[in-house]
């Protein structure tokens, strides 16, 4: 909503929002772009009367701004719903799909199209390096965009990349989430078949390490390019496909030809395959050539909370990240561990995504933290009923018997506390949440100096 916002201003209309509580890096955004963020939710945010009010989907219908659009008989309107009419409808729609990294290769497909002189328009969840936001109005004809599989609006309960009218599209990988509107894997994998009957012309992307994701490919009749790196369990005849070399390089094979060695300034197995996502779209749909995109590649710039250096107090390296899902928790804190070989990675988690708080996924938990040399586990993020909600405290317990040094803190001033005595310089500090995680980056930064 917060990248909408930028774009509608970047086409000229006055923007105003609301929200219960913003919180940088999206707060900040929006203040440099003039545009007034109003604490709280109530009628006469709506005084002004405005031409357009976007509705997005954490409302419900009762939600006192929600109610009084329709009394005042204002135009409204779902996010995708507007950034398709209003942006896409007359661009070549990329859309990038999937549980995990999404937003990377959102970005990074952005990213390289503009390195090599396209001017693209982008919509991602993220602010990101190289646009200084989440979004960018080009005059280009490609319109890139993160394909989100969560609801639209309480008035329009289906997956916001349903909107997208995607030309070409990846899908990054498929594993069962947000079970507060997809309460069984069928229901979710169902969303991304209906995306793949949307794709037109082509090409799609599918991660090939991924059974899911190769499962809705299916449906496409048109080009599927597939990739995946070296040691993923992929099918024979993957075209794409990367094997790592020294650190920040890959050599590359496409179509069992080799295409050179490329560097990336991204860490980790999953960014490689994000990467590769990535290039595949800009070769295949925008027609970049490949010698332009080896070129561009290593100067992307990154993305805001994803594995980002915040601070380095005291020489104690501390990374922002949004991973919550048990999968993009162990990717993370491998990637980061290979950076501290030599001191010690302490992650201290936030369960607070729908998904994350519930006990969907107590026991995969247990298993992605082995990377860390210290588990902290603060409290679940939502209000939930006790047999629905993560217990953390046997989350703790069974991290212990693996072998990982861990705490169950029953505040945030806990974990505050516990990462300020055990951290040393030379150890790495990564704090994951998909929110803000009660605003701790200040306190823990101000303590640790």
């Amino acid at each position: 909503m917060g990248a909408l916002a930028g774009l509608l201003v970047a086409r000229g209309f006055t923007v105003t929002g609301s929200d219960a509580h913003a919180y940088p890096p999206m707060s900040t955004e929006l203040k440099s772009l003039g545009i007034d963020i109003m604490e709280g939710y109530r009628a006469s945010n709506l005084d002004h009367a405005p031409d357009l009010v976007v509705v997005g989907n954490v409302c419900r219908a009762d939600h006192p701004e929600a109610v009084a659009a329709q009394k005042l008989g204002l135009k409204f309107a779902s996010m995708p719903k507007t950034v398709h009419d209003l942006f896409i409808r007359d661009r070549r729609s990329i859309v990038i799909a999937g549980t995990h990294g999404k937003t990377t290769t959102t970005a990074l497909t952005a990213y390289l199209l503009e390195a090599t002189g396209r001017d693209p328009s982008v919509l991602v969840g993220g602010v990101t390096a190289d646009f200084g936001s989440g979004y960018k109005l080009g005059k280009g004809p490609d319109f890139v965009i993160e394909g989100d599989e969560y609801d639209s609006a309480y008035f329009e309960k289906v997956p916001k990349f349903l909107s997208y009218a995607p030309s070409a599209a990846a899908i990054t990988s498929i594993e069962h989430d947000h079970i507060d509107i997809y309460p069984t894997a069928d229901a979710y994998m169902d969303v991304f078949h209906e995306l793949v009957r949307l794709v037109d012309p082509g090409p799609l992307a599918v991660y090939a390490g991924d059974a899911d994701a190769l499962f809705a490919a299916r449906g496409f009749d048109a080009r599927v390019v597939t990739y995946g790196v070296q040691g993923d369990p992929m099918p024979p005849g993957t075209n794409w496909v990367a094997a790592h070399r020294d650190d920040g390089d890959f050599s590359l094979l496409i179509d069992g030809v080799e295409a050179g060695t490329w560097k990336t300034v991204m860490h980790g197995t999953h960014n490689l395959r994000n990467t590769l996502g990535a290039l595949i779209l800009a070769h295949h749909a925008a027609g970049i050539p490949l010698d332009e995109l080896a070129t561009a590649l290593p100067g992307f710039g990154g993305i805001a909370r994803r594995q980002q250096v915040v601070a380095r107090p005291r020489g104690i390296t501390l990374y922002d990240d949004f991973a919550h899902h048990p999968t993009a928790v162990g990717e993370t804190l491998r990637a980061l561990k290979r950076l501290h070989r030599d001191g010690r990675l302490i992650a201290a988690f936030e369960p607070r995504s729908a998904t994350a708080c519930r006990r969907l996924h107590q026991q995969r938990y247990a298993e992605v933290f082995d990377a860390a040399d210290l588990a902290i586990i603060a409290p679940v993020g939502r209000d939930l009923p006790v047999d629905e909600m993560l217990d953390t405290g046997r989350l703790a317990d069974d991290l212990r018997a693996r072998g990982v040094e861990a705490v169950a803190a029953s505040t945030i001033d806990e974990v505050v506390d516990l990462i300020t005595r055990r951290a040393q310089p030379g150890d790495g500090v990564a704090l994951l949440s998909n929110g803000a995680f009660g605003g701790i980056l200040n306190t823990l930064v101000g303590a640790l100096e």
